[in-house]
C-alpha cells in the first residue's frame, strides 16, 4: 500500500521529517533565547533576550531540527510533494525524485519531468510507451480506474495527440503538479503493488487449496 506522506506543517506533532523523510514525532520549541555580548569599559556584559516569531522543531527519529519563521519552514528547504512509492521502477523513481526536488521552485519543470516519468512507466506495465493516450486507455481495460484516466486528461497530461515526451503541455500551477505526483503513485499502486500482493497471497495458500482452485477454473 502507498505510505501516506504528511508534509511538514507548523506546530503539528508528527509529519515526514525533511531530513530523514520518515514519519516521526516532532518536539517544538517556541521561545528561543538569544544573548548579546556588550563591551563595557574593560569588561563585558551579556544581555539575555528572546527571539520572536522563530520556532524550532526536533525530529525524534533522527535528532535533526527545522527552523521556522512564523508558519514557514526556513531550514531545511523541504519539498511538499509526496515520496515515490517503494515499488516504483528505479528509472521512473529517478525522474520522480528529481521532480520532487525542484517542484517548490519550478512547478513547470517538475511537471515536465513527471510526464517523462509517466512515459517511462508504461513499458513496465506492458505498454509500448510511445503514445500515452493509447497506453493509459489500455491500462483502463486492464483494471486502472477510469477516474485516473480522467484526472490525467484534466491535467492535460493526456488527451492531446500533438504532445510528445519532454514537451510542456501541463498546467504549471503547484496544485496540479502535486496532483500528478499522487497520480503516478496511484498508477504504480494499482498496476504493480496490488497484483504483486495478490500473487503473494495466492502463493501462500496450501497446495491443496491452490489445486482445488485450479481444478474449479478448468471446469469453468
Amino acid at each position: 500500500m502507498i505510505n501516506k506522506y504528511v508534509a511538514p506543517e507548523f506546530e503539528v506533532d508528527a509529519f515526514n521529517c525533511p531530513h530523514c523523510e520518515t514519519f516521526s514525532h516532532q518536539e517544538w520549541y517556541d521561545e528561543l533565547h538569544a544573548y548579546q555580548t556588550l563591551t563595557v569599559g574593560r569588561g563585558k556584559v551579556v544581555r539575555p533576550g528572546t527571539v520572536d516569531l522563530l520556532s524550532i522543531s526536533f525530529c525524534k527519529r533522527c535528532g535533526n531540527y527545522a527552523l521556522w519563521l512564523e508558519n514557514k519552514m526556513l531550514y531545511p528547504i523541504s519539498s511538499l510533494a509526496p515520496l515515490p512509492i517503494e515499488d516504483m521502477p528505479e528509472d521512473v523513481k529517478t525522474d520522480f525524485k528529481e521532480a520532487r526536488n525542484i517542484v517548490n521552485e519550478s512547478t513547470r519543470g517538475a511537471a515536465a519531468l513527471l510526464r517523462l516519468a509517466l512515459q517511462k512507466l508504461m513499458p513496465h506495465l506492458g505498454e509500448e510507451g510511445k503514445n500515452i493516450n493509447t497506453d493509459i486507455g489500455n491500462l483502463v481495460k486492464k483494471g486502472l480506474p477510469l477516474k485516473i484516466q480522467q484526472s490525467l486528461d484534466s491535467l492535460r497530461v493526456i488527451g492531446n495527440e500533438s504532445v510528445h515526451p519532454g514537451e510542456l503541455d501541463l498546467k504549471d500551477d503547484f496544485a496540479s503538479a502535486i496532483a500528478l505526483f499522487k497520480l503516478l503513485n496511484l498508477i504504480v499502486e494499482v498496476m504493480i503493488v496490488q497484483p504483486k500482493e495478490i500473487g503473494e497471497l495466492y502463493e501462500g495458500l496450501p497446495e491443496s487449496k491452490k489445486q482445488g482452485i485450479e481444478n474449479r477454473d478448468k471446469l469453468n
